[in-house]
């Protein structure tokens, strides 16, 4: 069987765990952009609004949920303008979250105001997760877009 090849046009943000784990922050084929689940870091990769955690990496609290959220979809913009895409541009997006009501509670405003929109035409997931990949996560985002 002969293997067929595509082109992929990858981005990353140049923070340290895209290595560690070895991936790409956002993959284009074609007209679509896969873009990896986005979370609230710096340019450094410093967690913006970090969830205070207990001894064990437990989350006391997610009253950071807003914020976090909000630099989730800024680091999402940030990716899309990459390709010359903004988050109009996005067609689904699922949230991971770590505690349902305190996503729900800010997710209607934020999302309206990420999108520009009183009714964002994205087709959009929300989950519960007990953990994300760093302790004091929130949230991640991972989005579809067509260009």
């Amino acid at each position: 069987m002969e293997s067929i090849s595509i082109a992929k046009d990858t981005r990353d943000h140049g923070v340290p765990w895209e290595d560690a784990y070895g991936y790409a922050q956002a993959v284009k084929v074609g007209n679509v952009i896969y873009v990896s689940g986005q979370l609230s870091h710096d340019g450094e990769g410093n967690i913006v609004g970090p969830a205070p955690v207990d001894d064990e990496g437990n989350i006391r609290e997610h009253t950071n949920m807003e914020i976090q959220m909000k630099q989730t979809y800024l680091n999402a913009q940030k990716i899309l303008d990459s390709y010359g895409a903004t988050l109009d541009n996005v067609v689904e997006e699922v949230l991971y979250v770590t505690d349902m009501d305190a996503a729900f509670a800010v997710a209607g405003s934020v999302r309206k105001e990420a999108y520009g929109s009183t009714k964002p035409a994205v087709s959009s997931t929300l989950l519960v997760t007990p953990r994300l990949a760093f302790p004091s996560q929130l949230i991640e985002i991972k989005f579809i877009a067509h260009v």
